[in-house]
């Protein structure tokens, strides 16, 4: 067996692709917060496949965990010099397999926040890049304004602190830019964010102008915030998928990626000094991202809720197994079609219809084994950012909004703690305790749960609205999910096929 690292590339050459290029020539062209599966699935393969082209040496990517739980990937990347497995499985269970070389370096800041930000403040940083979840930029999606909650960010504006949240030390480093003269570095988002860019800047620019009102206007006025959509299904690292990178390749990593093999990746061109030439290794670059952001938001991450809390109650643990199922399928597709397309701007270059049978194809994949418990974590961050915007609009328009209805009811429905065959569930959202207490509150009086108004907003004043979850709530209380479903769907089919 072969312990993954520098040294055993040349042997492994033979089993799998391997980086063609020399690795120690690479410099750091971007630092790159939030180094997780999707990451690697994705921003890093792609810098890899330029790397592999020859032709983007000043591009490599240096790696930055800011959290305490960030410890074990630094641990697994040093120990194999920042080479990872990246195994993509297709729908008929054949697989490809590469190792991914674009992480050069990798920095934990708990250890020594001042080397972050010597990185970030260097001239050869030049792009920073996010992907650090939903919830990560601190904004209030009732209001749209910087709302800082985490620890960290609230101990970072404290004075004479020494920085540790992604925000502390990215508004470090851009202060010494400032000083030194060094321009300033594009700040790329990577999450899954209705103008992702748009909120980056905004949280940045907040949380500087707390600390320094003429550095925030600096930034504010020098610092690119590209918009972006991103896509690749990638699921949690299992240690079944690392036996398997064992069993096939001969190969102990400890942490490899699976994915699907669908990628995409618009970005719009919007950089503040300089861009890998990224294109040429298939993204999409574009000077208007929102289409094909609002169509992957509203498509692919609102049908992940839609089909989650349905899902679980039902009995169903994985994303194929509800897809596979013709009655979730018919009810998933109904969404798309009738509620969330209608909300959707004209996305050059894509054919709708295609594009959601192309999305249930790839949520059956069995050999992903994606779960619906990775899709419900920080629920109260991707309702409000994925499903509540289809709704608001349908509800402006006076569209169909059952589907949307019915989900949210069913979110509450979960948050009791038990699915319908009595087997406990494990909520992670940072909104826990005041989530169950709504939800508590909503099986004594039907419609409560719409007044959290920090998820909702002023939702839970629209009748229409409250009428149908009131509905809804008793259906799934009376009659459970999958009949729930049933119901609607059999409500629903004949309008579709007139």
């Amino acid at each position: 067996m072969t312990s993954l690292n520098e040294a055993a590339l040349p042997g492994l050459a033979h089993r799998l692709p391997v980086p063609t290029y020399n690795r120690s020539a690479v410099k750091t062209g971007i630092v790159h917060f939030g180094v997780g599966g999707f990451h690697r699935s994705h921003e890093a393969m792609f810098i890899d496949r330029l790397l592999n082209q020859g032709g983007s040496a000043d591009w490599g990517i240096c790696g930055v965990g800011v959290l305490p739980s960030d410890a074990q990937m630094r641990d697994a990347l040093k120990s194999q010099d920042g080479l990872y497995t990246l195994v993509l499985k297709a729908p008929d269970g054949t697989e490809t397999a590469s190792i991914i070389g674009s992480i050069t370096e990798y920095l934990f800041a708990p250890d020594d926040p001042g080397a972050v930000i010597t990185k970030l403040a260097a001239p050869d940083t030049r792009i920073v890049s996010l992907s650090v979840t939903e919830g990560g930029y601190c904004i209030n999606d009732t209001t749209g304004e910087f709302d800082p909650h985490a620890l960290d960010v609230i101990q970072d504006l404290e004075p004479n602190t020494v920085p540790h949240s992604v925000f502390g030390l990215i508004t470090a480093a851009l202060a010494q830019r400032r000083t030194q003269g060094t321009p300033p570095f594009t700040v790329m988002s990577c999450d899954n964010i209705q103008g992702n860019g748009n909120v980056a800047r905004k949280a940045l620019v907040s949380f500087a102008r707390l600390k320094d009102a003429d550095l925030a206007a600096w930034i504010s006025e020098n610092v690119a915030f590209p918009n972006s959509m991103v896509d690749r299904i990638t699921p949690v690292t299992t240690d079944p998928d690392r036996d398997s990178v064992s069993n096939t390749y001969g190969l102990t990593d400890t942490w490899p990626v699976v994915a699907e093999q669908f990628e995409q990746w618009v970005l719009e061109d919007n950089f503040t000094n300089g861009r890998p030439p990224l294109e040429d290794a298939g993204v999409q670059i574009v000077n208007d991202v929102e289409p094909y952001e609002l169509m992957k938001l509203r498509l692919l991450n609102a049908s992940h809720q839609v089909m989650s809390y349905l899902g679980y109650l039902a009995g169903y643990r994985y994303v194929h197994e509800v897809c596979s199922d013709p009655l979730f399928a018919e009810f998933i597709l109904g969404y798309m079609e009738e509620e969330a397309t209608p909300t959707l701007r004209p996305v050059p270059g894509i054919d709708l219809d295609a594009y959601r049978t192309e999305l249930l194809h790839r949520f059956s994949n069995p050999a992903i084994r994606d779960t619906l418990a990775r899709q419900m974590v920080d629920a109260s961050e991707r309702i409000p950012k994925f499903l509540l915007p289809v709704l608001r609009e349908q509800l402006d328009r006076e569209g169909p909004i059952n589907r949307a209805v019915l989900v949210i009811a069913a979110w509450s429905r979960f948050l009791e703690g038990a699915d319908e065959q009595g087997t406990t569930i494990e909520i992670t959202d940072r909104r826990r305790h005041e989530l169950q207490t709504a939800a508590g509150a909503d099986q004594r009086k039907p419609g409560s749960f719409l007044n959290l108004t920090e998820v909702f907003g002023n939702l839970g004043h629209n009748e229409r609205f409250t009428t149908a979850y009131r509905q809804a709530r008793e259906a799934l209380k009376h009659a459970g999910a999958l009949s729930a479903v049933q119901e609607l769907t059999d409500q629903a089919i004949p309008a579709r096929r007139t």
